[in-house]
C-alpha cells in the first residue's frame, strides 16, 4: 500500500460565476467495486478492483473532463472569440463538446467516421453539432485529417481544438481524474488502468500520479492488433500518435483482443449490473490481466462511458 502523503494541486478553476451549471457538473464519478467478476476470474481476495464509472459526466463519458478544460482554456485566451470549435471525434468528445458548447451559445463542427454509431450520431445532432462525416475505412485518423484541412483551410472561421496534441486535455486528467481517485481509494490505490486513446487520461492522471504518489503503477490498455472493433482506442504502433502521448510513462502495456473485450463487456451488464460501453470492457480485460499476476492491491481502472450509445454495434445482436 502506499505511504506517501497526499497531496493536493490547485482546485479545478471552474467558476460558479461565469460558467453554466453543467460545467460544474463534470467529474466527481463514482467507483464501483467490480467483487462478482473478480472472484469468477479467481483473483485474490486482497486484490481489490473498482471501476471508475465516467458516463456520470454530463455528456455521459470521460471526454467531459478534456472538452471542460480545452474550452475553458480556449476561452481565457481568447481563441473562441467569434469562432467555432472544430476538432475530429470517434464521438464521445464531440458530445462532450457539443453538450458544454450548447451552454454557452458557442457553435462546433466535428468530423466523424462515417461508421460512428447511430445513438452518437443522432445525439450529436440533437445537440445541434455540425457533422463531417468521413471515410469509415480510415478511422479516427482519417477524421483526423479531415479536421486539419478545415482548420487550415479557414483559420479565422474555426477554432481547432485539437484534442489530440491539446495540453489541456491530459491537464483536465492532472486536476481532477487522478486527485480524485486518490482521495476516493484514501490513498490505497496500487495500480491505474486507462485506455489509450488521445492517451489524455493516462497521461494526465500518471503525471500526477508520478508526482504526488509515486509508488503507482500505471497501465496503458490498447488493441493487440491494428485491425481491431474497439472504438475510441488506438493500437499505437500503427497509428497517429497523438503528440500527448508519452510512450515511456506506462509502466505495463495491456494489449487486449476485441473478442475479449465484447464478451467483458456482455458480462459486465449481466454479473456487475453495470451497462457499460466497449472500452469499459476493454479496460476490465486488461485490469483482470494485471490483477491475475499480484498477491494484493487497489486496482482502479476507467470505464469511459455507458453502453446505451452502443445498441446497434454487433455486440448486442445475439443477446435476448
Amino acid at each position: 500500500m502506499l505511504t506517501s502523503k497526499i497531496k493536493t494541486p490547485m482546485q479545478y478553476p471552474v467558476s460558479h460565476t461565469h460558467y453554466p451549471t453543467v460545467f460544474q457538473a463534470v467529474g466527481n464519478t463514482p467507483l464501483f467495486p467490480l467483487d462478482r467478476i473478480a472472484e469468477a476470474e479467481g483473483i485474490s481476495p486482497k486484490v481489490r478492483l473498482l471501476a471508475k464509472a465516467e458516463w456520470f459526466n454530463p455528456g455521459g463519458s470521460v471526454k467531459d473532463r478534456p472538452a471542460r478544460q480545452i474550452i475553458m482554456d480556449a476561452l481565457g485566451q481568447g481563441q473562441l472569440e467569434g469562432k467555432r470549435l472544430l476538432d475530429s471525434t470517434s464521438g464521445n468528445m464531440g458530445i462532450a463538446y457539443a453538450t458544454l458548447c450548447a451552454a454557452l451559445g458557442i457553435r462546433v463542427t466535428l468530423a466523424v467516421p462515417a461508421n460512428a454509431s447511430p445513438e452518437r450520431l443522432k445525439v450529436l445532432r440533437v445537440l445541434g453539432a455540425e457533422i463531417i462525416l468521413t471515410d469509415p475505412l480510415e478511422g479516427s485518423d482519417g477524421a483526423i485529417l479531415v479536421a486539419r484541412e478545415i482548420a487550415a483551410s479557414e483559420p479565422d472561421v474555426y477554432f481547432y481544438a485539437n484534442q489530440y496534441n491539446n495540453a489541456s486535455n491530459w491537464k483536465a486528467h492532472y486536476l481532477t481524474t487522478a486527485p480524485e481517485i486518490l482521495e476516493q481509494t484514501g490513498g490505497q490505490i496500487t495500480h491505474f488502468v486507462a485506455g489509450l486513446g488521445t492517451s489524455g487520461t493516462l497521461t494526465g492522471a500518471g503525471r500526477y500520479f508520478n508526482e504526488f504518489a509515486p509508488g503507482i503503477r500505471l497501465a496503458g490498455v490498447q488493441p493487440d492488433s491494428p485491425l481491431h472493433g474497439l472504438e475510441g482506442l488506438k493500437h499505437m504502433e500503427s497509428a497517429i500518435k497523438p503528440g500527448i502521448y508519452d510512450p515511456l510513462l506506462a509502466d505495463i502495456d495491456l494489449p487486449v483482443r476485441t473478442e475479449d473485450a465484447y464478451e467483458m463487456t456482455r458480462r459486465l451488464g449481466r454479473e456487475e449490473g453495470l451497462f457499460a460501453g466497449i472500452s469499459s470492457g476493454a479496460a476490465l480485460v486488461g485490469a483482470l490481466d494485471l490483477a491475475r499476476g499480484l498477491d494484493h492491491g487497489v486496482i482502479v481502472a476507467i470505464f469511459p462511458d455507458a453502453g446505451y450509445k452502443y445498441l446497434s454495434d454487433p455486440l448486442w445482436e445475439d443477446v435476448e
